[in-house]
């Protein structure tokens, strides 16, 4: 199944109450029905609060599969469900980790991207799930979506389709980076696999050299 954006959603910076303190953050994306532009950094007017965590070369973008939500949407009926919702900046049909292989490369709108790693989940997510269980069902749910780096800047619009360019260096995907990384107890063949893609950032690559 080719992948297609189903939905472009950015944010505007929100305050939250979290355990007594007001919180900045940039989780509550809505969709726009104007395209938007992915930039090196991070897309041209969406707000990026922390960027210890978001927004930089490896994380410029988000993307979330949009044939998960139902699953979700199950599980949690009581939510206000609109595209965007995992604080993702592309809603894409046919995102399968399993199939996404770490270092690939994609033509996409005006874009170039480039696969690198699966999101993990802070606490704001739970803030807007409404419950932090969301974070446990997250990681156990096993679809986190991708971050991807931008090596051509470029607009985005709904409907445009992913055109494969150039696969990943092996068969690492983001399917097996997301299971490494929460495994308690590393898989070795996993971190070898992790070691031999040459798409790592210098940090992670880094946090698997010291699991050798």
């Amino acid at each position: 199944m080719v992948m297609k954006v189903i939905s472009t959603n950015i944010a505007e910076v929100k305050t939250v109450f979290w355990r007594g303190n007001s919180v900045r953050t940039g989780i509550y994306k809505y969709p726009t029905k104007a395209p938007i532009h992915l930039g090196k950094e991070d897309v041209t007017n969406d707000a990026v609060v922390d960027r210890r965590y978001h927004g930089g070369p490896f994380k410029a973008c988000y993307l979330f599969g949009s044939d998960y939500y139902s699953d979700w949407k199950k599980n949690y009926p009581d939510l206000e469900w609109n595209w965007g919702m995992f604080g993702e900046n592309l809603t894409v049909e046919g995102l399968k980790e399993d199939e996404l292989e770490v270092g690939a490369i994609y033509a996409l709108g005006e874009a170039r991207i480039q696969i690198s790693e699966p999101r993990q989940p802070c606490y704001k997510f739970g803030i807007r799930m409404g419950t932090q269980q969301a974070l446990s069902d997250f990681l156990a749910y096993g679809h986190p979506g991708t971050y991807v780096k931008v090596l051509r800047e470029g607009k985005v619009s709904i409907n445009d389709s992913f055109q494969l360019e150039k696969r990943g260096s092996n068969q690492f995907t983001i399917a097996d980076y997301n299971i490494l990384v929460n495994q308690r107890k590393k898989e070795k063949r996993l971190i070898r696999l992790a070691l031999e893609n040459d798409a790592l950032s210098t940090k992670n690559r880094t946090a698997f050299e010291k699991l050798v």
